[in-house]
């Protein structure tokens, strides 16, 4: 992305990861030459991410001819490829994915005097020799350089980006603040926060203050924090600065770091270690010695060890057992992990080239930027766990076969390959995850035998927003569908997924049950989640628990990611554990007493659907229902509060022209920021004080002061702008956006002059009820005499203005951004600019490419093993990363919760089976007969089908149903023809009289 020339960030390409890296790390990728050295999988994988992410050029070198075997991992390149220079081809299908981005192929040999011109050098699958002469080359002369290896289920990187290396951000989360209750005089002076909010500082983090007042503290250098207590920490000497009074807010001060990088060959001696799973602690040691053993064997052979030949792999051991015997740090060497990794020494897996190419692209991130923390300095990761437990891995099971999958087969055989190959898999999104997941899948061989299939569904369409970070796309799919472009897509990159994967554009849900039902489940191997809302996640949890399917979860947060696995019978559910819920703002505060730009926010978004949205929804309403009245009266709480606002929009304040909308924005600004304000004042003066004889406006309080309109400033005019072309929206009238226009018509509006009024209730605590004013008969039908006959305005509708944040033309933003910063004036909050109100109003999830596909490389590692037909709890792993620290953690999935009915324990996947569809007295004399167990009580969903205590006579009518009937007799609706089991719940009690807790029931009717 080339900044210099263009002096602009494409916002609507970049919207997501412009929440994870900001403008000025975007601005420095900009202005970022990149060179990656190898274009097998790994060396794509991370072009890939780099190009998504806008870097100012990737240069590329690697002129070896393809071979089959880089099908497996390099989604580029086609059989018709094989024999060319691998830069030469990839180069024009890697520019595709950004226009922003030029691709280059390096011409002739690489070497040390071509380096000068690239910020980041990216070794992939290089010599060590090769490594260590560039290396030495970068490390004298200021450039950052990465190389990175992989094995089969093993991998390896080095960072080295030089001496005094700055990094700017090290977590890359936001700055915090808070309010001050209390500033201690002394030589370690304590600070209090308000006991609302836990401050979350950590030891050594700095802090500034503003608004203190009485202590000489306002803007000074940043001090650091040791903390005390989650709402209290020191900050060092106070005690010459004066006393405390009141006041005051903490911001947290993101303090640069300077980091020092070994170059490589001092760094082979005296490595430093990322660890990637705390439960294999002593596996990066082992592997450091492991890795340059492997280097050694090619440089002597001039090939890599032979899959699963133990000549080849004694060999590698005796080499490592050299190197480690004259190391500086000795390791522990382990005879079976270094003989697995020769094993593994030619495979090439999609999934661990996922999970360390979005690895490593992010390190080149921080290397152009300077945003979060390196790696420091080195990074081994395996998945040993991965390899299969239920086939014979032999040398013979592991040669080659002339197949594009013979890097795949040199680690798990021939047999297992056929398992993938015969795969049947439903992706639910092809979004972001679903790409990638797709792409894996599609270099994997999923799906494609003769009974293998993969099933993927998505109802968006693709925008221009998702170009960034789901790469299965171009600029020329957008309006398109995403399942079927997705479908499309990977059928380039494996002919053989064709025929083998079936798109649908439905939505998973209730209403598509038809489709997504027990046919449909039941030809099913299991289900990967790549949703974006938890509503969905939730429901296809509960499809997969009850076809017993298992299910692979995951999602991402900017730099995090996370991956969750769910097993029958082995684990519990996704939705057995839950987030807690995010905490929402009182009423109290964002109506009256806002402290924070996220309050004012809120409250503008809000405005935004009371003056815009709810009015033309509620007066559409009025003229299309003939029964509005009649069913609006019944709510008697906010009746008159609708109809005022229907008279208003339909009648006193309807506008005829745009320069009446013009005057209708000057008066909602002199309402909003001027007379409210005026009326709160009155209300609470800002010298009143409470029952305890406390300031009433003191913190978390802040006291407001009305604005003054001014022509002259532009966040007044840009709330006028704004709220004008809205509201003629509403009315179909043309807008305008030339301020002239808009001087013109406010220079003769006549602003009333506002007098507060007395006994106006204002709630002042979120506990506090407000007596609600209840209109009486005679004035409410005074406002509905008021309203013109919906007759007398056929066909007349108002238009509603739907909030869609990615139109920058729409004035949907503009409106919030000017109307929550008019508000932050009125409290004295420091305003928001417009990016930044977008990600709050909008509830935009940060992304960025690099977690994407790590976190789907993890979720692939796990479908192994369920390929494999693991049922051990210790066999999977749950895993959480922040790429910004970067940490890795992974522990096993939590277990079902068991429970009991006499001895019978059972789990939520259980239940009982009957196989047909039997009356309600057969049932209840199957359990007790079979189980036991007295039926008190049966229900199907929402419909109560038996209870002990209902009349006998309605008792007696169903008794002799069958339950197909019966669930239509009571619920009144048939049953749908696709449909083959009802599932019902009952309640029972033991043969001593005791309830007790049961599996559901599932009884087959047809």
């Amino acid at each position: 992305m080339d900044i210099e020339k263009d002096n602009v960030i494409d916002e609507g390409l970049y919207s997501r990861q412009l929440y994870v890296l900001g403008h000025e790390a975007m601005k420095k990728m900009g202005t970022s030459n990149i060179l990656i050295v190898g274009l097998k999988g790994l060396g794509i994988e991370i072009a890939k991410n780099v190009v998504l992410a806008g870097v100012k050029s990737v240069t590329l070198y690697d002129p070896a001819p393809v071979q089959l075997t880089d099908l497996s991992t390099q989604f580029f390149l086609t059989a018709d490829d094989i024999g060319k220079p691998r830069d030469v081809v990839s180069r024009p299908r890697l520019a595709e994915l950004n226009a922003y981005v030029p691709i280059r192929v390096l011409e002739g040999e690489l070497t040390t005097d071509k380096l000068s011109q690239f910020k980041v050098v990216v070794m992939t699958d290089a010599s060590l020799e090769k490594q260590l002469k560039i290396n030495e080359y970068t490390h004298a002369n200021g450039i950052h350089f990465i190389s990175a290896e992989t094995h089969g289920l093993f991998a390896s990187s080095f960072n080295d980006f030089g001496k005094q290396f700055t990094v700017v951000d090290v977590t890359g989360e936001e700055a915090l603040s808070g309010m001050v209750a209390e500033i201690s005089t002394e030589k370690e002076a304590i600070v209090t926060c308000l006991d609302e909010t836990r401050h979350g500082l950590e030891d050594g983090d700095h802090v500034t203050f503003v608004e203190v007042k009485g202590m000489d503290l306002n803007g000074c250098a940043p001090r650091k924090v040791k903390v005390l207590g989650p709402y209290t920490f020191s900050i060092g000497d106070t005690s010459d600065l004066g006393n405390y009074v009141s006041g005051g807010l903490f911001q947290q001060v993101k303090m640069p770091k300077q980091i020092d990088f070994s170059s490589l060959k001092e760094s082979l001696q005296k490595p430093e270690f990322l660890i990637t799973d705390f439960g294999k602690f002593d596996r990066p040691a082992q592997l450091h010695i492991g890795f340059q053993a492997l280097h050694t064997f090619v440089a002597k052979h001039g090939r890599q060890p032979r899959p699963r030949n133990e000549q080849d792999a004694k060999e590698v051991f005796a080499i490592a057992t050299e190197i480690n015997n004259i190391s500086a740090e000795k390791a522990e060497l382990d005879e079976k992990l270094i003989h697995e990794l020769a094993y593994q020494a030619v495979g090439d897996l999609s999934p661990v080239i996922a999970v360390i190419g979005g690895t490593i692209a992010q390190e080149v991130l921080k290397a152009c930027t300077g945003k979060f923390s390196p790696i420091q300095q080195w990074m081994y990761f395996d998945s040993l766990e991965s390899l299969p437990t239920t086939v014979q891995l032999t040398e013979a099971a592991c040669q080659p076969i002339g197949s594009r999958y013979d890097n795949q087969i040199a680690v798990f055989g021939k047999e297992f390959q056929e398992r993938i190959e015969n795969y049947r898999e439903f992706l639910v999104g092809a979004g972001a995850i679903g790409c990638e997941m797709l792409k894996n899948w599609a270099m994997m061989g999923l799906g494609t035998g003769p009974k293998g299939k993969i099933h993927v569904t998505d109802m968006d369409t693709i925008e221009k927003s998702n170009l960034n970070r789901q790469f299965l796309f171009r600029p020329s799919d957008v309006g398109k569908l995403k399942s079927r472009s997705a479908a499309d897509a990977i059928a380039k990159m494996n002919p053989a997924t064709i025929g083998h994967v079936a798109a649908y554009e439905e939505r998973v849900g209730a209403e598509s049950e038809k489709i997504y039902g027990d046919e449909f489940f039941e030809n099913l191997d299991g289900v990967t989640n790549a949703l974006d809302n938890l509503d969905a996640r939730k429901y296809m949890d509960r499809r997969c628990v009850y076809y017993r399917k298992s299910l692979l979860e995951s999602g991402t947060l900017g730099t995090k990611g996370n991956v969750q696995v769910v097993v029958p019978f082995v684990t519990e559910s996704y939705s057995s554990s839950q987030d807690p819920p995010e905490t929402s703002i009182p009423l109290c505060t964002l109506k009256n007493f806002p402290n924070a730009i996220e309050h004012t926010i809120q409250w503008a978004r809000d405005a935004f659907e009371g003056f815009f949205k709810q009015p033309a929804e509620n007066t559409n309403l009025y003229l299309s229902q003939s029964n509005y009245i009649e069913g609006l009266l019944k709510d008697r709480g906010n009746s008159a509060e609708t109809l005022k606002t229907i008279e208003k929009y339909l009648v006193s304040n309807k506008p005829l022209s745009f320069e009446e909308c013009i005057t209708w924005a000057r008066l909602q600004f002199e309402e909003q920021f001027n007379n409210n304000i005026q009326q709160l004042l009155f209300n609470f003066p800002k010298d009143s004080v409470t029952s305890t004889g406390t300031l009433f406006w003191s913190a978390p309080k802040r006291p407001p002061t009305p604005l003054e309109f001014d022509i002259n400033d532009p966040s007044h005019m840009e709330f006028i702008i704004a709220a004008a072309n809205l509201h003629a929206f509403n009315y179909g009238l043309k807008g305008e956006s030339n301020p002239e226009v808009f001087r013109h018509v406010l220079t003769s509006v006549v602003v009333p002059d506002f007098k507060p009024k007395s006994g106006v209730k204002i709630q002042v605590t979120e506990n506090e009820t407000l007596p609600s004013e209840e209109s009486d008969q005679a004035e409410l039908q005074k406002l509905i005499n008021s309203l013109p006959q919906p007759s007398t305005l056929a066909g007349y509708r108002l238009h509603p203005v739907e909030f869609e944040k990615d139109d920058d033309t729409n004035f949907h933003i503009d409106f919030i951004t000017a109307t929550s910063n008019l508000r932050a004036s009125n409290y004295g909050i420091t305003h928001a600019d417009k990016h930044r109100t977008k990600f709050i109003a909008g509830r935009i999830i940060p992304a960025i490419a690099t977690t994407t596909a790590m976190v789907t490389g993890l979720v692939c590692l796990e479908l192994y093993k369920l390929i494999d037909g693991r049922t051990k709890i210790d066999d999977f792993k749950n895993g959480f990363v922040n790429l910004a620290l970067p940490f890795f953690g992974f522990s096993e999935p939590i277990a079902a919760e068991k429970f009991k009915y006499y001895d019978n324990e059972f789990t939520l996947w259980d239940r009982f089976d009957i196989g047909r569809d039997m009356t309600l007295r057969e049932f209840i004399d199957y359990f007790k007969d079979e189980h036991k167990l007295e039926v008190v009580m049966i229900s199907s969903g929402v419909s109560m089908l038996f209870t002990n205590f209902m009349p006998v006579k309605k008792r007696e009518e169903r008794l002799p149903m069958k339950f197909s009937e019966l669930v239509e007799t009571v619920s009144k609706k048939p049953t749908p023809s696709h449909v083959k089991y009802l599932t019902v719940e009952v309640m029972c009690y033991t043969d001593d009289g005791e309830d007790c807790e049961v599996p559901y029931v599932r009884i087959k009717i047809a």
